[in-house]
């Protein structure tokens, strides 16, 4: 079997507020669109902006991050996996598609004091297989506030977001 890769890496813009679903196993599953903004010159010389529109879903432990930290117009970086569901239409019968974005991994992009609006969790660097990530949310609201500089010698006060 040959090798294939299935990965996007997407930085915009949420499109409207998620959507959060518990299942009864207590697990939650978040339901949003994330907008991607690319700029292309048209014949013109011109240049307009082009917004796409993408599907996502988060589960678990990344449904609890954007249930409490992410709202209608948060700048957030993700990287995940492309699916497509379908299904028969109930009213037509016509199969139906959707191709959505299956959330891996997630970084809140928005500056600490509008997160900080939404909850008071810890936001900091998360160092994962030799990169370092920053402004990754790793800890519930609820939970104690300790800011996780590492050995970099950087306090939170220096922490311009």
């Amino acid at each position: 079997m040959s090798k294939s890769v299935n990965k996007v890496i997407l930085l915009g813009n949420v499109g409207k507020a998620p959507e959060v679903t518990a299942f009864q196993s207590g697990d939650l599953k978040a339901s949003f669109s994330l907008a991607t903004t690319d700029r292309v010159k048209d014949q013109d010389g011109n240049w307009n902006d082009r917004t796409e529109g993408h599907n996502l879903v988060a589960y678990r432990r990344y449904a609890e991050v954007i249930r409490d930290y992410v709202h209608k117009g948060s700048k957030i970086y993700i990287e995940g996996k492309i699916v497509t569901r379908s299904w028969d239409d109930k009213e037509t019968g016509k199969k139906v598609y959707r191709t959505e974005i299956i959330v891996l991994d997630l970084s809140l992009l928005d500056n600490r004091s509008k997160q900080s609006m939404r909850g008071d969790g810890n936001v900091g660097q998360h160092r994962e297989q030799g990169r370092t990530t920053e402004s990754r949310v790793y800890s519930h609201p609820g939970g104690s506030r300790q800011d996780n500089y590492g050995d970099l010698g950087i306090d939170h006060s220096e922490i311009p977001f």
